[in-house]
Parts: structure tokens; C-alpha cells; sequence
């Protein structure tokens, strides 16, 4: 089983940026793709982010149309941790976003792809 517990959000400008983090336990982290979706208030959530096993470059880590050249994911499996830098934050961005493993290495874009699921971390961003 895997306890994923986010951290970072906040209240920021619009044109604003935040880090979130998401560390992993429970399991080994190496073993898991990991992701970032996000839910807004009346609608379902969406996929965001993701990245596999280890740290790669260029197409095995995908984003979502909305945030490409805006939010990098990243991880560092010495401490368990994947990241979300999120830069030219916009109000359209404010939602609570999630931490997500999946018993896969490989990246995938689909929600119901991920197994386990932090509490989530709410982000608002102000115009």
C-alpha cells in the first residue's frame, strides 16, 4: 500500500507560482509512475501531469494541453518525492490537485490508470 501526502498549495496572484510536493511511503517509490491530476468545483478531474519510474526527458512524461510549457513535473527517488512546479499560474488553474501512483512504471494519462491517491491539495489562484 502506498501513503501519498500533498503539500504546497496555496493562494496566488494570477502570473503567480507555487511548488507542490507529494512524498511517497509505504512502498518502494521507484517501482511506481506517478502523477498530478487535479479536480475544480462542479467539474471531474483531470489528468495534469505525469512521470515514470525514474526521472526521463522528452516524451515518456506528458502534460495536459492547459498547463504544457507552464507546470514541470519532476521526482527524486532518494527521498520519495515528486514535485509540480506550476509558473504562469492562471484562475482557470484554481482547483484542489492530487497526488497519484500507479502500479506501473511507464507514464499514463487516464485517472482510473492510478491506484493510489493522496488527500489532495487545494490551489487557488486570484485574478
Amino acid at each position: 500500500q502506498v501513503q501519498l501526502v500533498e503539500s504546497g498549495g496555496g493562494l496566488v496572484q494570477a502570473g503567480g507560482s507555487l511548488r507542490l510536493s507529494c512524498v511517497a511511503s509505504g512502498h518502494t517509490f521507484s517501482r511506481h509512475a506517478m502523477g498530478w491530476l487535479r479536480q475544480a468545483p462542479g467539474k471531474e478531474r483531470e489528468f495534469v501531469a505525469s512521470v515514470p519510474f525514474i526521472n526521463w526527458t522528452g516524451d515518456r512524461i506528458y502534460y495536459s494541453d492547459s498547463v504544457k510549457g507552464r507546470f514541470t513535473i519532476s521526482r527524486d527517488n532518494t527521498k520519495n518525492t515528486v514535485y509540480l512546479q506550476m509558473n504562469s499560474l492562471k484562475p482557470e488553474d484554481t482547483a484542489v490537485y492530487y497526488c497519484a501512483a500507479g502500479d506501473h512504471l511507464i507514464a499514463t494519462t487516464e485517472p482510473s490508470d492510478y491506484n493510489y491517491w493522496g488527500k489532495g491539495t487545494q490551489v487557488t489562484v486570484s485574478s
